[in-house]
């Protein structure tokens, strides 16, 4: 179940912050060029994926006995 978190906020880290470089007009080359709503959707796709990254490099929880 871990790796799958680390996959997905890798990949959602990764497109976000290609969105955020579209949408601020840094990488051209698309309709999200020059748009701040694409870059402001990258920023939250990103902070997503964040979280997802951090809670599948947490380590397991061992139960208590």
């Amino acid at each position: 179940m871990q790796w799958a978190l680390r996959i997905i906020g890798g990949l959602m880290l990764l497109v976000g912050g290609i969105w955020i470089l579209q949408g601020f007009n840094i990488l051209p080359g698309s309709f999200m060029t020059g748009q701040l709503i694409w870059a402001r959707n990258g920023a939250l796709l990103g902070i997503v994926g964040t979280l997802l990254l951090f809670f599948g490099l947490r380590p397991p929880r061992v139960p208590r006995q």
